[in-house]
């Protein structure tokens, strides 16, 4: 049994000894290394951003004359290239969850309003 023991400590007192060697800070060399000048850069210009889901069912439902379906409605925005689908395979789903969210969180405030299942209109109420 005093052997483990010894074997317990011993460890343990290897690794304290060889956190404290690591842990030493190092010296600072640089007045011994000469920096290499750094080249300036041109900045980038910036980005669109790009517009969300959301946001283009919106605008698309905006100018809707009648209720739509969340399937529709990404045709619309890709077609009216408002939106480029990305690797998902459900985009109408996603649409569908997002503006429901929408509407039960900010009530009448949101941007849409449900008319019946499955068919969205925009609100002329939150806007």
């Amino acid at each position: 049994m005093a052997t483990k023991t010894t074997k317990k400590t011993a460890k343990k007192t290897a690794k304290k000894t060889t956190a404290r060697t690591k842990a030493a800070p190092k010296k600072a060399t640089s007045a011994a290394k000469p920096h290499a000048a750094k080249s300036v850069t041109q900045a980038k210009p910036a980005k669109p951003k790009r517009i969300s889901l959301l946001d283009a069912a919106a605008t698309v439902l905006e100018s809707a004359k009648q209720p739509m379906t969340a399937k529709a409605i990404v045709e619309a925005v890709t077609a009216k290239k408002l939106w480029k689908p990305g690797a998902g395979k459900t985009p109408h789903a996603t649409l569908y969850a997002a503006m429901t969210r929408e509407i039960s969180k900010k009530g009448m405030a949101a941007r849409f309003s449900k008319v019946e299942r499955g068919l969205f209109t925009a609100n002329k109420q939150g806007a």
